[in-house]
């Protein structure tokens, strides 16, 4: 069997090693609708037969816009790629300024949209960007070009011949999409990677994931396929003949989880925190012996160490919480997940000791956009898994540390380049390394272990190095803390901006019966929040050295989102906005006695 070469050859290669009825399946109006291997190819054909009876040439740039994952952008995506033209997904959170600063930077001439909210966003726009000529919406919408015209443009097959020409002039280190990072400093960097870059991903990852074409698994994704880590993932599943399931929404996970009972599924730490968070909830509202057996078996995931390190007696516990506990766990998601691979933030060592002591093992992975974007993934085989670290690097990616500790690695997953930035592109990628910004290290056993970011490690006045991520990620092990961020650069000491677990306050208040508001300002401010919250703080502190514990926080009414502006679209900080937006708490911290 020939290996794909493109990224557009993987839906041919699917249909010639283990073709599958549900390709993918996406709810519409209440019914999971099914595309097979064979309508995926019939119909990516018809965009690109109606691409180029628009005249889309070889890389011209059409944008998509979706708030919800959808069987129409794979559709899309391929119909795109086959004509030599370049995709550009754009995250659906971001501000009509965004939308405008990409749009007009990597001059998209098409626009896709998949309804009214992001279409009204783009409108706001649309007089600023000279160069887009039309926009399509995946939904009806009064006064937009609607998908099914774009399909009956391309029903006539007379210039098949013609897309077959175009697919044949792609190479495989053609420029495939411009990823624009949603950075959290400055303007989004437009990433190029070609088919090469993501595909020998694929083919990289394909070798840790325990799955095979023939095992008929069922995945369910909801992380946005704009974004290059879920992107690549669902090519992988294409590549494995595993059927892709999109999720609603993450209000309707529960109910879609039960729904499909998938075998894998990507997550981000937030996520797995929040269905941990529930999980807890559940358990402490359980009387007498049920409780007691709950978080006996709480405590047994805790000291969880993979491939039986902790002994026969360790495992017979553990059977036993299985049995009791762990299997509702298992059940409340679907009943069959094998595998769960988790990317994007720091995971907290914690919960994958008891996620994967209950049986859902979480495979811990580490990249950038600009690698494509995976660089190393825990494995639960051949002694591959080792909790804290983010795996070995895959066996096409070399990766070494500088003298400063910073991360760097080669291999045919790095980017391109930026796009129209040639001066930053020199500053990332030097003698073929590319430089993460990432600090880390490197353990005996070939582990990766990331540490901190390099541009986020600050010095305080006294000169002592902090690593705000490691402080940020331990502190919000406590059930107090929804979101922190360390501050201190420069200044006489560590400090944190912190937002707390509104609803487990309240619930905490309660059991209390503290009487703290309603609000989240009155939360925020109420002095007994504050002191038990001092409490966390004081004790997590013992974890670290002098001159890295938090001395001062201040709590913020606000719940920090994407919305808001405080996380990036993949939930990181946006530590200079986030500065900005509560200059007033510095200025108390650090500027009053």
């Amino acid at each position: 069997m020939v290996q794909p070469t493109r990224l557009f050859d993987i839906p041919y290669f699917q249909q010639q090693v283990h073709p599958i009825e549900d390709a993918f399946v996406t709810k519409e109006n209440g019914n999971w609708v099914k595309t097979s291997t064979q309508q995926y190819i019939n119909q990516a054909n018809e965009i690109s037969r109606a691409l180029l009876r628009l005249g889309i040439i070889e890389g011209e740039k059409i944008a998509v816009i979706s708030t919800n994952n959808q069987t129409k952008w794979n559709i899309l995506d391929i119909g795109i790629l086959q004509v030599g033209a370049i995709n550009v997904p754009i995250y659906p959170t971001i501000s009509p300024e965004e939308y405008q600063f990409i749009l007009s930077h990597s001059e998209a001439t098409y626009c896709f949209v998949s309804d009214q909210e992001v279409y009204d966003k783009l409108i706001a726009v649309k007089g600023d960007l000279p160069l887009l000529k039309e926009v399509y919406s995946f939904t009806p919408i009064n006064g937009c070009k609607h998908w099914d015209e774009l399909v009956q443009l391309g029903k006539n097959n007379d210039n098949q011949q013609e897309v077959e020409s175009r697919k044949n002039a792609v190479h495989k280190d053609q420029l495939a999409t411009l990823i624009y990072t949603s950075g959290t400093t400055g303007r989004p960097k437009g990433v190029m990677l070609s088919h090469d870059n993501i595909l020998s991903n694929v083919i990289g990852s394909s070798e840790r994931v325990p799955f095979t074409s023939k095992d008929n698994y069922k995945a369910l994704s909801f992380l946005p396929i704009c974004h290059v880590f879920e992107r690549m993932i669902v090519y992988l599943y294409q590549y494995y003949s595993v059927s892709v399931y999109y999720a609603e929404s993450i209000e309707k996970m529960s109910e879609n989880l039960k729904e499909v009972s998938p075998n894998v599924m990507t997550v981000v730490p937030r996520l797995l925190e929040k269905v941990y968070d529930k999980i807890y909830t559940t358990g402490s509202q359980l009387t007498g012996l049920k409780k007691r057996i709950f978080f006996w078996a709480m405590e047994v995931g805790f000291q969880y160490e993979p491939y039986q390190r902790n002994g026969g007696w360790y495992e017979f516990k553990l059977k036993i919480a299985r049995k009791l506990v762990f299997t509702k766990w298992q059940e409340a998601l679907g009943g069959n997940l094998k595998l769960l691979v988790s990317g994007s933030a720091p995971l907290q060592s914690r919960l994958t000791r008891v996620f994967t002591a209950a049986d859902l093992p979480v495979m811990e992975g580490y990249g950038l956009t600009e690698t494509s974007p995976v660089i190393s993934v825990n494995d639960m085989r051949n002694f591959s898994f080792k909790i804290g670290t983010v795996g070995k690097p895959l066996s096409n990616v070399e990766v070494k540390i500088a003298e400063d500790g910073e991360i760097l690695c080669k291999g045919p997953n790095i980017m391109l380049g930026y796009y129209k930035d040639e001066e930053r592109t020199k500053e990332e990628i030097k003698d073929g390394y590319f430089h993460t910004g990432d600090i880390g290290e490197i353990d005996s056993e070939g582990f990766l272990k990331i540490t901190d970011r390099k541009k986020e490690m600050f010095k305080t006045s006294g000169g002592k190095y902090v690593a705000p991520q490691v402080i940020e990620n331990t502190m919000k092990h406590s059930r107090f803390i929804e979101q922190i961020m360390v501050i201190g650069e420069g200044e006489k000491m560590p400090a944190a901006f912190i937002q707390p677990n509104f609803e487990f306050v309240k619930k905490w208040a309660s059991l209390k019966n503290y009487n703290i508001g309603n609000t989240n300002q009155e939360i925020a401010a109420n002095p007994k929040v504050i002191e038990r919250i001092q409490e966390e703080i004081e004790e997590i502190n013992k974890k670290f050295g002098k001159w890295e514990q938090i001395k001062r926080f201040e709590l913020t009414p606000d719940v920090w989102t994407t919305e808001s502006e405080h996380l990036t679209p993949t939930l990181k900080l946006r530590r200079k906005i986030i500065l900005a937006k509560y200059k007033d708490l510095y200025d108390k911290i650090y500027r009053t006695n």
